[in-house]
């Protein structure tokens, strides 16, 4: 029997295949009373008590927290063990957002914004450590960054946005500034995904966002001579490219 710990990846295509296939996604407080197999934690990674939670439940444990992730993880608690204050810039909701802040203390942050960051009231003469959510708007960063210094907070930055992120990120921007209309695809709780759409959106107003080819409206883009095409992290190629061949026979 083979269990993942949520979802195993924001994307509701790939996770009905999984479950078709025998893998089943369970909650953390789901795992005592379901039959001892193997319980796979996710990409997003988990909070250093659920970590050894699962360890202890009498599973077979396989990790599969996202080598990004894991490096985030061991900066929080290695500062956080020297008394640090953290800030993650991320999503506070998110599963990955939440599972780093679990190896910190109650010294340890999330933040999407200044105002949520000027509102936390820390002190300006204590050193800082900031960490960001691997899937964060690049740009938005950087500002949040830039607008602490100002405030003159003292700040040791950790930039820990995926590369893979970074370049998938640049890259649509690039894209949606050169096309009448751009197709951002993937699933709506992706979060990579949902910074692809914002990104897009900036560069091109036409944007659409779409989880399956089902979801195209055709009408929307009769009046276009170019359509781009971006999809999140977690988006299977398969759906990638339905949507790039019934667009090039359509336009």
């Amino acid at each position: 029997i083979v269990y993942t710990l949520g979802p195993i990846i924001h994307n509701e295509e790939v996770v009905k295949d999984m479950k078709k296939r025998g893998v089943e996604a369970v909650k953390i407080e789901d795992l005592a009373s379901l039959p001892k197999g193997t319980v796979i934690i996710r990409s997003h990674g988990v909070s250093r008590e659920i970590f050894n939670f699962v360890k202890r439940s009498g599973h077979r444990v396989v990790d599969a927290t996202c080598p990004f992730v894991k490096k985030i993880h061991a900066i929080v608690s290695v500062q956080s063990g020297k008394g640090k204050t953290v800030v993650i810039i991320g999503n506070p909701e998110h599963p990955e957002v939440m599972g780093i802040r679990g190896w910190g203390d109650e010294n340890t942050y999330a933040v999407e914004n200044i105002e949520q960051f000027i509102n936390l009231e820390l002190k300006k003469d204590e050193e800082i450590i900031i960490v960001a959510q691997t899937t964060f708007n690049h740009k938005k960063f950087q500002e949040i960054i830039d607008k602490i210094s100002i405030l003159g907070y003292d700040v040791r930055c950790f930039n820990t946005i995926c590369n893979a992120t970074q370049e998938r990120q640049a890259e649509a921007k690039k894209i949606a500034s050169n096309v009448d209309a751009m197709i951002v695809i993937g699933d709506k709780k992706s979060s990579n995904t949902g910074k692809l759409v914002e990104i897009c959106q900036e560069e091109c107003k036409n944007t659409v966002f779409i989880q399956t080819l089902e979801d195209l409206n055709y009408d929307a883009l009769l009046s276009v001579d170019s359509v781009g095409i971006t999809a999140g992290a977690s988006t299977p190629k398969h759906i990638i490219e339905e949507v790039q061949n019934i667009v090039r026979s359509k336009f």
